[in-house]
């Protein structure tokens, strides 16, 4: 963790457009389209978060969220998270989810969601193992094909973390009490050669990643239909494991 890192919603709209200028440094190339400044204004004030990590008085990081229901309950989808590069493998990350959290507890809201892409196995680290999430439901090609360079130009399928934020297993992933995953039931391995571990470091070709995809897109849908839950990654000689058991387990 970074000592000096601190944690804030953000409320201006200078801030929302550091965040836009943070989005396009990530994200996209300077000339193509990233959303919109409202789109943070409008999370501010209808009951989502818009959270900001700063290194001193300069923005590294934020994480915005809208309001979800699930029938009668509210809950968060998390729609973004950046962080800059300058200031990644520090915690920081880590630091806005663990804020997001605390805040969204305070106020009664016991689940917050996102999506990632299954093939970025770092992300789904971060998300099963360092937090605590579970993936129950895979959604082919969520946004389409996009222009933006980080999506490789392949169907934008996406697993959808449920992230349970005061379950027992949320507790122990925070507090660095989870154990390593042993035997699962169930696993959707991803080889090393097509698998990978950093943001967009992929080597195989197109036309290979969208043959695994295709794979995957058929384990997972298949495991998540018989009631299995996506619960860890475990990373081996060959490739990355998702390790997946039945969610009636825990």
């Amino acid at each position: 963790m970074t000592p000096d890192i601190t944690i804030r919603a953000l409320h201006s709209l200078d801030e929302f457009q550091r965040c836009i200028e943070i989005s396009r440094e990530i994200w996209a190339e300077p000339e193509l389209d990233v959303e919109p400044s409202t789109t943070f204004v409008i999370a501010h004030h209808t009951g989502g978060q818009v959270l900001g990590a700063f290194d001193g008085d300069k923005l590294v990081g934020f994480t915005k969220a809208v309001v979800g229901l699930h029938g009668l309950t509210p809950y968060l989808h998390s729609h973004m998270t950046a962080v800059l590069a300058s200031h990644r493998n520090r915690g920081v990350g880590r630091l806005l989810k663990l804020f997001q959290r605390e805040d969204a507890l305070r106020r009664g809201i016991r689940l917050v969601e996102w999506t990632f892409d299954p093939l970025e196995t770092k992300n789904a680290h971060f998300n099963l193992n360092r937090l605590g999430a579970i993936c129950r439901r895979y959604i082919p090609d969520f946004y389409g094909i996009t222009t933006s360079p980080l999506h490789r130009a392949i169907p934008t399928d996406r697993l959808l973390a449920e992230w349970q934020l005061d379950s027992p297993r949320v507790l122990a992933a925070i507090n660095n009490l989870s154990r390593e995953p042993f035997d699962p039931p169930a696993t959707v391995h991803l080889p090393s050669s097509s698998s990978s571990t950093s943001s967009n470091s992929f080597t195989s070709s197109t036309s290979s990643l969208i043959d695994l995809q295709s794979r995957i897109r058929t384990e997972f849908t298949h495991w998540f239909s018989k009631g299995y839950a996506a619960t860890a990654v475990r990373f081996t000689p060959s490739g990355v494991d998702y390790c997946l058991s039945p969610y009636s387990d825990f």
